[in-house]
């Protein structure tokens, strides 16, 4: 589907390219450590502490991965009024072109997933944030901020935690303004919502198996059931594409007037899957802004997450790694 001299030169357009990033920003908190006893307070294990860190989360995992694959970014997001959002911000302005996008907002704290790990396994997940929407001059904010990149990206990127940055009114509002400003960028939605409405004449759309359920409404078991549910949402919404992606059995992907493609998964060994989807499509957008057709940006976004989920915690894939996995797999 895509050779190498072909992956070479939509390579060497990603340092000429731009995706502006619009979601929920969070911090990945990992505690590791190993398990010799139970407590006796509790039917609980009790995890002795050797190492602890923190990682851009969500949205910002998504801008991370943009960058490590050599592409510019810019970020419109929220973080609060903490510590976690000062580590945040902190570390975000080392990635994108510039922070103005970013809204402190005294009201809510900064989102962070804290994961206690032992020997390799997840014990308890913990979550600090408060999910309700933005407001109206926060979205008014994002927009402004997004009218001023336009004419320097290809791409924009709506990543939904559902954590309240992507509320309905803000992607109303960004139709609105790629209507008014008859803008040809790229916009390409990490869904979360059930109500695939909103995201009606949205380029790309790259759900999960679960949220391909939830936006026909049925149980999906069989490739049928699959196959017939993204006919389904392409006919109804009118999207360009639609990306589903599937875990252990790659991704499919659908286009107007063309049969489905099922790109199988090239993960060779699986450690943690923690944001692959956000590596997914942060490599596919940043693809589709250098030129790539759908399908080339979809084998990209899938060797990118194949490097990743043979990584521990919230990891991000690189173009020479992308490279190297890429010549394995034609030795193979």
């Amino acid at each position: 589907m895509i050779s190498k001299k072909r992956m070479f030169e939509i390579f060497e357009r990603f340092s000429k390219s731009k995706v502006l990033v619009v979601g929920d920003l969070m911090v990945d908190h990992f505690i590791c450590g190993h398990v010799s006893r139970i407590s006796p307070e509790a039917p609980v294990p009790v995890v002795e502490v050797t190492s602890e860190s923190y990682h851009l989360g969500g949205s910002s995992n998504v801008i991370n991965n943009i960058f490590s694959m050599g592409g510019k970014v810019h970020v419109a997001g929220v973080v609060g009024e903490d510590l976690a959002g000062k580590w945040l911000m902190d570390e975000i302005s080392k990635v994108v072109c510039d922070t103005n996008g970013i809204v402190t907002d005294t009201e809510r704290p900064t989102t962070k997933k804290t994961r206690v790990v032992a020997h390799s396994q997840q014990v308890v997940r913990y979550d600090k944030e408060n999910r309700d929407e933005i407001n109206n001059e926060v979205e008014n904010y994002i927009v402004d901020y997004i009218r001023t990149k336009l004419r320097e990206i290809g791409a924009i990127v709506i990543s939904d935690y559902n954590k309240g940055v992507v509320t309905k009114s803000l992607i109303y509002k960004i139709k609105q303004l790629l209507f008014e400003t008859n803008s040809k960028v790229i916009v390409c939605v990490d869904p979360k919502k059930k109500e695939f409405e909103i995201y009606q004449n949205f380029d790309v759309v790259t759900p999960n198996h679960n949220e391909l359920e939830q936006a026909v409404g049925r149980e999906i078991r069989k490739e049928e059931d699959m196959i017939l549910a993204g006919n389904l949402l392409m006919n109804r919404y009118g999207f360009k594409a639609l990306l589903i992606t599937r875990g252990e059995k790659g991704m499919t992907l659908f286009e107007q007037d063309k049969k489905p493609v099922t790109i199988p998964t090239v993960a060779q060994e699986v450690y943690d899957v923690t944001g692959a989807g956000d590596t997914a499509i942060g490599v596919f957008s940043l693809a589709m802004a250098s030129g790539a057709t759908f399908p080339e940006a979809a084998v990209l976004a899938n060797h990118a997450a194949g490097i990743v989920v043979g990584k521990i915690g919230t990891a991000t894939a690189t173009k020479d790694e992308m490279e190297r996995f890429f010549y394995k797999l034609k030795r193979g």
